[in-house]
């Protein structure tokens, strides 16, 4: 999948492909035909960077029914004959699960058309899942014969099937299917369940990796092997030296750590520093000046791990390193220093703002530290990043921040974040939001009678009212 357009943060586009409460609030008053295609765009462009751990469906299925808007582009994506050439679960995966909150808030068009799309279209294992959650057993049943007729009645065609009975995320549908009287479903569905729990079976029976009683030198060599093949196993190489390393050993792991092959050398790195060694310190920074890329970014792991005095000591000497030592030096006084350590944590935010932008992933750690630390001049640099990122989660932080640097927050961004996509930010707007605005008042209540609202923005609500439900 591509990497998103994003608009800019004033328009209305750019808020709604955010998430940001400000988004809904401005459409609800744009006209409406602009404000339909603006949701459309971003429910069939999805805008997230990280569409695995950001919320948008719910934001987006709210401001569907808000806005009484038409399925007609929603239908014309999911049918178009590039389903079948681009299959990647991403081009669709968004426009199904707001199909699938539509459905829970009554709208039968959206029902209808997961109930289509999983018969035909090429991610109907999606809309099955969505369709597990809402659909009654009827129409879960009626779909049985569609879905198995993708798998072909042969060898290959029985294999796929059980790998699909067996990694199937929601197995509601598979249930039912497997209570189906015909021998061409329920025969079928249960022999595939058979076969996925014997497969797992299988593969719980050949583990791969270090055995017990391997030698130090064993564990540095497969972790190499790994990092040869593409794939870094210095994590569990270090985990593996725990259980494998004695104090007879350490000569031959700071060794590697000082010259080791780059897979022996990340290893040996990570195992120094969870062990607080009283060398790692050293060995990290010699690391960071002369290593490959790959043991500079595990040594730095491994320094950001540490939770010592000596680290964050070390950690006021490196934070205005202009090198990545010195970003994970800013990012562990971040979580871990004190009230002192207040100015570098400081630098370090505004230096990340400006030389890599809203959206840089140090951003989460400094963020986080500028609201621990209270750090009160932090609040337009804040400010700044909670308007400009794209990452809901990371706005969600700065948020968070605001809360505790910024005395306008209850009064500000608080209000619109009530409307945010993600249910931890309006959990925390539901918290100190002003409630002598009356939107905020009519917004907690309707967040309280929405049965799709999560459990704990629910509670913070209902902590801001007495036993009138007025508002406190």
């Amino acid at each position: 999948m591509f990497d998103p357009v994003i608009a800019p943060s004033g328009t209305l586009l750019g808020l709604l492909q955010r998430g940001r409460g400000d988004g809904t609030l401005h459409a609800l008053t744009a006209p409406r035909a602009e404000a339909l295609a603006a949701l459309n765009h971003c429910v069939l462009r999805d805008p997230r960077h990280d569409w695995q751990v950001e919320n948008r469906s719910l934001y987006y299925a709210r401001l569907f029914l808000d806005l009484n808007g038409e399925l007609d582009a929603v239908e014309a994506h999911l049918f178009d004959p590039e389903d079948h050439l681009e299959t990647d679960e991403s081009r669709t995966g968004l426009a199904l699960a707001v199909l699938g909150h539509l459905a829970s808030y009554g709208r039968r068009d959206a029902l209808d058309l997961l109930r289509r799309y999983a018969a035909q279209g090429a991610n109907w294992a999606w809309a099955l899942d969505e369709l597990a959650l809402r659909d009654d057993d009827a129409g879960l049943r009626a779909l049985a014969a569609p879905v198995l007729a993708r798998f072909p009645a042969d060898p290959e065609g029985e294999a796929e099937l059980a790998t699909v009975v067996r990694d199937a995320f929601e197995p509601r549908p598979w249930r039912l299917w497997a209570e189906d009287p015909r021998d061409g479903i329920g025969a079928r569905v249960r022999a595939a369940h058979e076969a996925g729990c014997f497969d797992r079976w299988q593969r719980q029976m050949r583990p791969t990796g270090p055995r017990p009683g391997w030698s130090v030198s064993a564990v540095f060599e497969w972790a190499q092997q790994g990092l040869d093949r593409g794939a870094a196993l210095h994590v569990p190489a270090a985990r593996c030296l725990v259980a494998v390393a004695g104090p007879e050993d350490r000569p031959e792991i700071l060794l590697a750590a000082r010259a080791g092959t780059d897979g022996a050398r990340c290893t040996a790195l990570r195992y120094l520093a969870d062990g607080n060694d009283p060398e790692a310190l050293d060995l990290i920074e010699a690391a960071v000046a002369d290593g490959a890329s790959v043991v500079v970014e595990a040594a730095v792991d491994a320094f950001e791990r540490m939770r010592s005095v000596a680290a964050v000591d070390r950690a006021r000497g490196w934070a205005q390193r202009p090198d990545a030592l010195g970003a994970a030096a800013g990012r562990v006084l971040a979580c871990r220093g004190g009230a002192q350590d207040s100015p570098l944590v400081l630098g370090a935010l505004r230096e990340a703002v400006r030389g890599e932008g809203p959206d840089a992933p140090t951003l989460w750690t400094l963020v986080d530290g500028a609201g621990r630390l209270g750090i009160a001049c932090a609040a337009p640099v804040l400010r700044h990043v909670y308007r400009e990122t794209a990452s809901s989660h990371l706005r969600g932080r700065a948020a968070r921040a605001l809360a505790a640097t910024d005395p306008s927050f209850a009064t500000g961004f608080a209000v619109e974040c009530l409307w945010d996509c993600e249910e931890t930010t309006r959990e925390l707007a539901a918290r100190h939001a002003e409630t002598g605005d009356t939107r905020v008042v009519e917004r907690l209540r309707r967040l309280a009678a929405d049965p799709a609202e999560e459990d704990e923005v629910q509670t913070a609500v209902r902590s801001r009212f007495g036993p009138d439900m007025s508002a406190g």
